[in-house]
């Protein structure tokens, strides 16, 4: 059997742009995507916390050590630049092995969204 369970997780950082006339995604600070083990194009839950909002897109890093959480395309509709944001990702596995697993959790400065 297997189950879908967290992978990676960046908690609590602040939306700094949504550009609606982008293609789509979310733009990540590549620091944060290396610290959260999250790859380019892989998909992210995005729990908005100011709005209740909740909805999925893929990843794209954003330059490192810039703090950058953008959302593009149809997305930056459901944001305010200044929303706090949870970032999910998840992975499927064996029953057993997810027993044993540890997801990627990041806690960013919520200023800045820089790892500290």
């Amino acid at each position: 059997m297997y189950v879908e369970v967290v992978k990676s997780k960046i908690h609590r950082v602040k939306v700094t742009g949504a550009d609606l006339n982008y293609i789509g995604s979310i733009t990540i600070d590549e620091d944060l995507m290396d610290a959260a083990n999250i790859i380019r194009g892989e998909k992210v839950q995005i729990v908005n916390n100011n709005n209740g909002e909740r909805l999925e897109t893929y990843a794209i890093p954003g330059p490192r050590n810039s703090g950058e959480i953008t959302l593009n395309g149809a997305a930056a509709r459901k944001v305010a630049v200044g929303d706090v944001l949870i970032l999910i990702t998840y992975a499927q596995m064996d029953f057993e092995e997810a027993k044993t697993f540890n997801p990627s959790l990041v806690f960013p400065n919520e200023e800045n969204n820089l790892l500290t």
